[in-house]
Order: structure tokens, then sequence, then C-alpha cells
């Protein structure tokens, strides 16, 4: 039952309490029904028009890999989760005992994994700064509360906090004053990334009180403004034909004349989500602005495992004009179980995929770890006087002295995150434990340090140099 209604103008979004509009609706069965309306009172769940018509093939539903991204299923929780919440939800009804099961399976996710809320977060007068995180020197991370949702919901995504009322694990700031007087005392930041949820699903104007004081003298260190966005993938029509598309590219040119380099860190998850005329022609558009796009996305049991997929996409991007960036490693949050690999598995696939492509697309780096430390990349598998040892390197690091130091592993064929991993040589701790006076802990935790990410003596002072957007409104379409 593959459509073939022309693509879809107008952005319209489905949720639990709308997909059952939605014509595709009735083509799934029962079970999968029950899973959706299950599932997603755990996880986000939020779909549009484009997704269902153009990037679903509904034929192979479900285990297309488009709708196993987007659509919750029963597997995503252990059975005897799924059966209690199952008979709360459908049967006894009890919203009661709903909120609290959920709440329970929330905390059991890792809902904020390396470090986000505990040492990402940068604090000014022992006060943390909503909005805002700052995990290595150069970058700091920025969250516009306008920006925290999305053209449609991932179900693997690791920020899947943001969507699904924690409120007290949400990140998100109301306006940009707080992030420019940070900038200001802090000249050796280089690298802004705006993020979310997705920056994109604001309309032009309010997206342009955040990027414009950004441009200003007194920011001068700032080099790159980077835009994380699923939307090239999910709503393509955002750089295309929405209507305020075209003001959107003038805002890209305002960014790159100003001297600015305006990175948009497109996520992609599979080769289908570029295949699409329109998907193509914003990729286009957006480096016809004089800004780079990047790709990067996870590594995904019953998605993308198919290197053949991968070096479709990096070739297809890189034809476009767009830059291959990473492939991550699934993160240890949410339904980690259902979609994470082995190490070893994530190294074959990506070695796999990397051979198959010319120079041009082996600017990708992968399969890349970001865990509390930095992002750890697994270079390979060898073997060094009998002992076969996975060899890995910091590619960013909370330590810049971290970075590209290469260290080893003991070879684990079932590990699937950094801290399955044990040190080889015999060694009881990797280097870059002992360099922290111990294992790298959350606060309180024994024999454990925080990496300062400000000096002391660093407070915030002025006022904002430059005006910011008080309530910048929120528009997908």
């Amino acid at each position: 039952m593959t459509t073939t209604e022309s693509t879809p103008s107008k952005f319209k979004p489905y949720t639990r309490q709308t997909i059952h509009t939605a014509r595709q609706w009735q083509w799934l069965t029962p079970e999968l029904q029950e899973a959706v309306q299950v599932v997603s009172h755990v996880l986000p769940f939020r779909v549009n028009a484009y997704v269902l018509e153009e990037l679903i093939d509904w034929d192979k539903v479900p285990d297309d890999p488009i709708y196993r991204l987007t659509f919750p299923h029963r597997d995503m929780l252990p059975a005897s989760e799924y059966e209690q919440l199952r008979d709360l939800v459908l049967y006894r009804k009890d919203e009661a005992a709903v909120a609290k099961l959920v709440h329970g399976i929330r905390m059991r996710m890792n809902p904020h994994p390396a470090g986000q809320m505990t040492h990402n977060v940068p604090r000014v007068n022992d006060a943390p700064l909503k909005g805002l995180q700052h995990k290595y020197k150069e970058t700091v991370l920025f969250f516009p509360s306008s920006g925290q949702t999305c053209h449609a919901y991932c179900t693997f995504c690791f920020r899947w906090p943001q969507f699904v009322g924690m409120d007290d694990m949400k990140f998100d700031a109301r306006e940009c004053s707080e992030l420019v007087s940070y900038l200001e005392t802090h000249p050796d930041v280089t690298d802004v990334l705006i993020t979310g949820g997705d920056p994109m699903i604001m309309n032009t104007r309010s997206l342009a009180e955040f990027l414009e004081p950004l441009l200003e003298p007194n920011l001068a260190h700032i080099q790159n403004i980077r835009i994380g966005t699923k939307s090239v993938a999910y709503w393509p029509q955002r750089f295309v034909s929405d209507k305020d598309s075209d003001d959107l590219m003038r805002l890209f040119e305002k960014v790159v004349r100003s001297g600015k380099n305006l990175a948009i860190m497109g996520h992609y998850n599979h080769a289908v989500e570029l295949r699409h005329p329109i998907a193509q022609q914003a990729v286009k558009r957006i480096v016809g602005t004089g800004a780079t796009l990047r790709m990067q996305g996870p590594l995904i049991r019953h998605i993308n495992e198919d290197p053949k997929s991968w070096a479709e996409l990096w070739t297809t991007g890189v034809r476009l004009g767009a830059i291959p960036y990473y492939m991550f490693v699934e993160r240890d949050t949410g339904p980690r179980d259902y979609f994470s690999l082995p190490l070893a598995r994530a190294h074959q696939i990506f070695q796999e995929a990397y051979s198959m492509v010319s120079g041009l697309s082996r600017t990708v780096r992968g399969p890349s770890m970001s865990a509390f430390p930095g992002k750890v990349v697994i270079d390979g598998v060898v073997t060094i006087n009998g002992e076969k040892l996975f060899a890995l390197q910091f590619l960013q690091a909370r330590n810049p002295e971290w970075v590209r130091r290469p260290f080893f592993a003991k070879y684990d064929p079932d590990a699937t995150w950094l801290d399955h991993l044990k040190p080889a040589f015999g060694r009881d701790k990797f280097f870059f434990e002992q360099e922290s006076a111990g294992p790298l802990r959350e606060p309180g935790g024994p024999g454990g340090r925080v990496i300062p990410l400000v000096p002391a003596a660093q407070l915030l002072g002025g006022e904002a140099g430059g005006s910011c957007g008080k309530n910048p409104a929120q528009d997908a379409a």
C-alpha cells in the first residue's frame, strides 16, 4: 500500500491522540496499534504527513526502517513492564497508576546520559544557567525553548526527556541574553551549537532573534555557529517550500556574510531519507547559501545495520554538496536494549561502508561514542602480543590533552558502550580515569572528582551585548 499521492506541502503532525485520523492507521494490525497506544505513554511519539506518505514503505511494515524509527514497538519495553502498562492503560484506565509506573520506567532508562545534568551545565555564582551546556572547552550548546520539539520524533532519541513532560530534566532557554553574557566572559569558546529538540521548528523570524546577536562585534571570537536539525530528513520543505523558506535562506546568507561559518548539522539515519527529490533540493538550497551541511547519525539495530545504506547516504550527500561527519554509537539511554549493537559489530559495519565510498566521503568518523569523558572512536580491532584488543582514541574530550591520544581495551564481542570495556595489558584503569584521580563519576560518587568546566574566578559579568527575542513564537510550517 505504498502511497502515490503528491508530496505534502503543509506540515501536519500526528500524536498518540490523533494518529487514528491518518489513513495509514487503518493499515496497521491491532497488535501494532496497541503497541503505539501503550509504549507512547513512556516514549514520545510524533510523526507527520511527509514521513507517512513519502518515507515509510507500508508494504514492509513493521520491518520498514522508517516505521521502526518513528513508531513505538512493544519490544522497546521489557515484557513484564509492557504487560503491566497495557493493563493500566487499556483496561484499568487508572491514570494515577499509569503515571507512577511510567515515571519509574523513565527513570530506569537513564534519562540524561554522559553527565548532561550533572557536569555539562555551566554554573555562575553557583547557579545553573538554564538552557546551556558546556562540556568541551571550545563549544557551548544552547537550547531555545521554542525549539524543544521536532517535526517527528525518533524512537531512539537520546533527548527524549525533552519531549515527555519531565520538566525538571528539560533544557530550555526563553531568551539568549544569558548565552550572550556567558560567551562574552568566555573568549576561548569558538563554537555555538543551537540544538533541541530541533531549532528548525521555529519560524525564520524567531530563529533570527537567536542567531543575530551572535554576529555582533562583542562576540568576534565565535567563529562557528551550528544548528542541529532532523528537518532535512523529516520535513525538508522547511528549506524549500514553507512560507518563509526563502527568508530562511536569506538568514543563512546573512550569517555567512558576517564572516561566521554556519554549519547545519543534519541528522540522517537511513539512505531513504535522502532519496526524495525535495530532500535533495533542500541540501542544494542550504549549501547554496554558503552554509555547510554536515551529515551525522547513530548506528541503530533494526534501522540501519546495512553498510550499503550508509554508503549510499554518504555518497549521495557528497554529490549534493554535503559533508559526511559522524556515525555515532547509540547512546546508553531510553530503549537502548532494543536499539544497541555490540561495538565489534558497529566497527564492522562502519568499516564495510567506509570501504565502499571514495575519499570525498571518508570525512566521516566513527563509530563514535559520546560518553561521559568525551567522544571516543573505535579505530579498529588489533592483536598485540597475542591479545585481541579494541584500538580507541578521543576525538573530543573534557580534558583537551586527551584528544587523539590512543589507548586500548580488551576485546569484548558483547560490549555495547565504553563502560563495558576493560583496560588492556593488565591495567586496572584507563589513562583518563587515572588522570582524573579516579573514575569519572557523578557528583557524590566516592573517589571521583568533577572536571571543572569554568574556572572558579570566572563569573558572569555585564549586560547582554545585543538584543534577544524574549518570547519567540513556535511555527512548524
